[in-house]
This record gives structure tokens, sequence and C-alpha cells, in this order.
């Protein structure tokens, strides 16, 4: 099973006196959940006749019902560590930085190795990262792994080296930068696997969790080979369907088709690297960059993903690449259209396939996408954090280049699917969050209307995984679904006619909450998944 679906008993239940986000009835202010599905969504007046017959009543009090969100990348166990562990997320200096290294050390005498993450240099002054002998002094001469924001390359200790044999000689290895590539990876194994069975299902259990707390229905676990390892992805699964929290989909970047099956993914897909990162210098571009006299690195070619592609094509699965830099997706681009020369576009843009990230998009390969069926899973709150004439992706590539990114709105004008997540812990899981970047995204010409953002991070969801039945509020849908306090609900659109409009009754758009920056998000009072309460806010 690809797919967890937290058990327990289904009771009937009616919930009313709200705001219910449904296109069913733009004005709906209750809805009925019946073994796990949305039984009716309606007026207050017509809920009386089901009072009666119900298992239990809600009052909202006036609260927000919407479909639950879907974050459709996540790195589960890795964001369970950082949130129990060494966050540098929001270190504002390399000095502050160091300090938390030194008292996380101090307190955790027992750790055989030392994990933390999200530094971030091209934020601090001066824009260093650690250097290893600093690290060294900081430990105590422990060993250390600390993966940069992006999670593309590391600074680690002397001791964490020792412990992999012939790092040293691998790619990404230069004496006195951050690891990158294949030595990345091999320290990063080692580090993980000094993570006993229960700290990572802890970790995994803390995540989940925390993602319930913020109206999170179900994650996309992005894992493989080279990210994770296979206990880890199949501990995930067998907890997510033990347990009482979202639903887990799992993704496996391997191109071992049988073998991604095999562990019950849902595809061979999710960070099957074809580049690396635009912060790291990974992501690979068709210019140098600005900062550096070099493109970056390619991980595949058009080759392997026409092969990738066509194997899980024909085994029914789906396949996904990690593309950042133009370069890269180009070479994704052609290697599908090959595929499809092959099999069939119609196999092809059945099987829904993903590209993950898609920041370094040009106009030519967003009409590959529409035309060969590409999910784009994609991550705003990348913008909200790099973006702007200032932002780390302009000292990357140059401002002109920057503003290229991200370009949501060209995508949908397409016909692109969107599928929104986080990447977590790259940047946190933040729904409401996510939104709000889409829709006030550094670039004007990106911005999408808050609507089309909500969507892309609900219903797109599921239909990256091939559930169009799935995601709104409607009669049939399965009950997943969050309660929200909030203020007035508006239509916020990037073209003021269209909102001034939205807003008026008589369009019957239902509203969302205003998401101006600035203003508050909406605070998670309860998430349901497949009828089932998954997080409940204390003393609400």
């Amino acid at each position: 099973m690809s797919e967890s679906v937290p058990p327990g008993e289904h009771r009937t239940v009616l919930l009313r006196g709200g705001d219910v986000h449904s296109p069913a009835d733009p004005f709906a202010t209750a809805m009925v959940v019946e073994r796990g599905h949305i039984a009716w969504v309606g007026s207050e007046g017509a809920a009386d006749a089901f009072a009666s017959g119900v298992d239990e009543v809600v009052d909202l009090e006036g609260a927000l019902v919407t479909p639950a969100f879907v974050d459709a990348h996540v790195h589960t166990t890795a964001t369970g560590l950082a949130l129990s562990g060494l966050d540098l997320s929001d270190a504002r200096s390399l000095a502050e930085a160091a300090e938390r290294i030194r008292a996380y050390a101090a307190a955790r005498p027992a750790d055989r190795i030392l994990i933390g993450h999200g530094w971030d240099a091209a934020r601090w002054p001066g824009q260093r990262p650690p250097l290893r002998a600093e690290l060294d002094e900081l430990t105590g001469g422990r060993p250390l792994y600390l993966t940069r924001i992006d999670v593309h390359s590391a600074v680690v200790t002397t001791a964490l080296l020792d412990l992999v044999p012939g790092v040293r000689a691998m790619s990404g290895f230069r004496d006195g930068e951050p690891l990158t590539g294949d030595a990345h990876h091999a320290v990063r194994s080692a580090a993980y696997a000094a993570v006993s069975t229960e700290q990572r299902a802890g970790a995994q259990r803390l995540a989940l969790r925390h993602a319930a707390s913020l109206g999170i229905g179900t994650v996309h676990e992005c894992a493989g080979p080279e990210i994770s390892s296979e206990d880890d992805f199949t501990g995930l699964l067998k907890t997510a369907a033990e347990g009482h929290g979202p639903r887990v989909v799992g993704y496996w970047a391997d191109t071992d088709v049988e073998r991604a099956h095999a562990l019950g993914a849902a595809g061979a897909a999710g960070d099957l690297f074809a580049d690396g990162s635009l912060g790291s210098h990974t992501a690979c571009l068709h210019e140098p960059y600005a900062d550096a006299a070099h493109s970056g690195v390619a991980h595949l070619d058009a080759a392997v993903v026409a092969a990738h592609v066509t194997a899980c094509t024909e085994a029914g699965i789906q396949a996904g690449f990690h593309a950042i830099g133009d370069h890269a997706i180009s070479k994704v681009v052609e290697g599908v259209r090959a595929a499809a020369d092959v099999l069939g576009l119609a196999g092809v843009r059945a099987a829904r396939h993903r590209v993950e990230h898609a920041e370094m998009l040009t106009p030519e390969t967003i009409a590959a996408f529409a035309e060969l069926g590409l999910t784009a899973s994609v991550q705003p709150a990348f913008d909200a954090a790099w973006g702007g004439d200032t932002g780390m992706y302009a000292q990357r590539l140059g401002i002109e280049r920057a503003r290229t990114l991200n370009p949501y709105a060209a995508l949908l004008r397409a016909g692109v699917p969107l599928a929104f997540g986080s990447d977590s812990p790259v940047t946190p899981l933040d729904p409401w969050g996510t939104v709000r970047a889409a829709a006030f995204h550094h670039t004007p010409e990106h911005r999408i209307s808050v609507r089309a953002a909500f969507t892309a991070h609900t219903r797109g969801g599921w239909r990256a995984i091939g559930r169009d039945d799935a995601g709104t509020l409607v009669p049939g849908a399965p009950a997943d679904y969050a309660i929200w306090r909030t203020g007035e609900l508006v239509v916020q659109a990037p073209d003021d006619r269209v909102a001034r409009w939205s807003t008026d009754p008589r369009s019957g758009t239902p509203g969302l909450p205003d998401l101006t920056p600035g203003t508050a998000l909406p605070v998670c009072l309860r998430t349901v998944v497949f009828g089932q309460t998954v997080y409940m806010r204390p003393n609400e």
C-alpha cells in the first residue's frame, strides 16, 4: 500500500453554524459526514432535518471549514529531527549558529552522531559557512552532520569524515568547502545510520502530529536511497497506517521501478535527482552562475529519463524527477517526450508523471509540461525565502534570471497541473503561508489568486497522485477537512477587477481568509482525515 488511512470507528457528524468552503454551495454553513465521506453540504435551515439522525453535532461558532491541505513534498523523518533537534534555519549570523551548535553538543553527550539542519550562509554577514576546524572545536571533536537549508550540501566535523572510508576521494569533496554530491550522500548515510529505530519513529510521529496541527491531512513523502533508507521509508508507511494522523503517500526516488513498487511506493519518483539546488550551486543551468564560474551539476541525461518514464508507464506507476535548473528541466522534458514518442502521448499523459520544484522554467518547457501532462510539484515558500531583487536567487543568477523563477501564473495559463508543498524541513510546514507566498510572489506577473493557490494545495495534491474525487467538500468526497478560526472571508486575485466582482455575492464565489502580508494567518482548531479527528486544538 502506498497510501495510509487512519483506522477508527466512523460516526455520522453534522457540522453547522459556520462557513463551509464548497463548490457545491458557495453559501454553505453546514455539512454532514458519514462513513468517512461528505454526505451533504448546504444551508443552516436545511441542516435541521439532519440533526436528529446523527451521532454528533458540532457547533462551528462561525468557524471556517475547508478541505484539509495536502503537502505534496515532505521529508518526514528529517522534519521531525529538525523539530526536536538542532535547527539553524532562523540563525541570524555565523556566531549565533556557532553558539547553538556548542549548546546542542553539550546538551546531548550520549548521541553517537550529532545531526542538525538549516544553516544559510547567504543570509549571514560575511556569507561564510562554518569551517570544519570551527565545528571540531564547537563539538569537542565529535561527529556532526549539519545540512544547509536546501539539504543539497552539508558541513561536517573531521570525526564524521573519519567514519566514512574513501569520502575524501569522492565527487563533491573539496577540502574547506561544504560537501555536495557523492561525498554528501555518503556522510548523510553514515549520520542517519546512527539514528535508532525508536528515534526515527519518534521523529516521524512528531512530524505527522505537527502536520495535523496545521490542517494538513495528507503528506507526500519524498524518499529514496540517496535521501534516507528503505527501513526509514517502510517504517514511515507502517507508522502512518497504524497511527492516528495524516495520510502518507510514499514516493521512492529510484530507477529500480520494481524495487520502488515492492516497497509500497506510489511511484519511482520524488527526489530522483536530475540536478541539485541553486543555493548550493548544484542546480544545472544553461548559462553559468552569476557568482560562480560554472553551471552546476547534471545527474541524469535525457536517455536515462526516457528509460525511466517508459518503465514506470509500462508498470502503471508514476515517474518523477527533481529538476530545478533550466538545463535539468529541459533534459527531463526531452526524455519524457522521447518516451511519449515510443509509448504514445495519451499513455504518458494518463500516468501523470511529476517534476519536483521546476523552478527555472521557460515558455518552451512550460508548454511541454502541458503537452506531456506533467504535474509541477512546487514550493511557493522558496520564492518567499529567496526571491526578490536582493535575495539568494538574484545572488546566484543575477536579477533578470532570478525574476523568471517559479512562474505560477504562466503554468496555470498553460493548463499545467500544480501541486503545492513545502519540501520540509527545507521550508517549514506552513500551508496558509504557502498559499500567501504564491498569491504575493516577489515577481508580480507570477502571482496567482488565493483561490487558485488554495486549490493547488488541496485538490492539486490529490490530482498529483491520480485522484480526481478528493480535495473538495462535495458529496461523495473523502471527509478530509480542517476547521479554522479566522477573520472575514474575501476573494483575493492579482487583478483588482476580478477581486471586486468575485466578492460581490452575485458572483457565487466562496471566500477564503484574507492573506494580505502582515495579517494573521488562520488558526487550525481541528483536522479530520477520512472522518476521523486527528488533531484538536487544546482548550477549544
